[in-house]
Parts: structure tokens; sequence; C-alpha cells
């Protein structure tokens, strides 16, 4: 698969139709609009780079266009998380998790699933 990264805009746009999909144009924009301010035609212009990348499709044979994922949140996490780690902590995920207890962005529930995730990456050979 070819590599996709997408701008914070299109990942709510993403993150709306994985949660429900279709929407039409109208509903994307109203489900937005609180938290966005974003107009019809900017969400327009951001569905057809979508489209472009191959994340998104058009179906236009009913009234109303309605716009689908084609991509998983899964097949694009992979991606954007090693560009995320290689732009803001040179690859690193020690330093990104370091960065977060510094912070005491941690909570206990978070340290647990993190090492049950690493204990789990150990017993599979993945460490």
């Amino acid at each position: 698969m070819e590599r996709i990264t997408l701008s914070d805009g299109e990942w709510k746009i993403m993150k709306l139709l994985w949660s429900s999909a279709p929407h039409t144009l109208g509903e994307i924009v109203k489900a937005l609009e609180g938290e966005t301010g974003w107009t019809k035609p900017t969400i327009f212009v951001m569905l057809k780079r979508l489209i472009g990348k191959g994340a998104v499709r058009m179906d236009d044979s009913g009234k109303l266009q309605q716009y689908y994922p084609i991509l998983t949140r899964r097949e694009i996490t992979p991606e954007e998380t090693d560009s995320f780690l290689a732009r803001v902590y040179d690859g690193s995920v020690g330093m990104m998790l370091s960065s977060l207890v510094g912070r005491n962005s941690l909570s206990k529930e978070d340290i647990a699933e993190l090492r049950q995730i690493l204990d789990d990456a150990e017993q599979n050979g993945k460490g």
C-alpha cells in the first residue's frame, strides 16, 4: 500500500466517517461545524483530497452524494504513527514515553495497559 498521511483536518473527517458512514457533504459540515467552523467549500476540498489519496470514495448514484471511508483506521494508523514519531521524537518511542511520563500524562490505567502491551509483545517474540 502506498504511504498515506492525513492532515489534522482530514483526520477529523475520517474519524467521522469511521464512526458512521455514509455521510453527505451537508451532514459532514453539520457534524463538524461546532468543532471546526469549516464551511462547505472547505470540507468539499478536503473530501476531494481524501478521494485523491484513496482514503474516501464518493457514491453519486442517489439523490445526494454519499461519502464512505475506503481505508480503515488500522490501515492508516501505522504510517501516521511512524510519521509522528519521526517528526517529533526522531523515531524514538522511548523519548515519546519519557515525555509523557515527565509531564505526568499517564494514568495508572495507561501504565497498566502499556505494561500489558509490552508483556504481550515480549511473549510473542516481537520485542
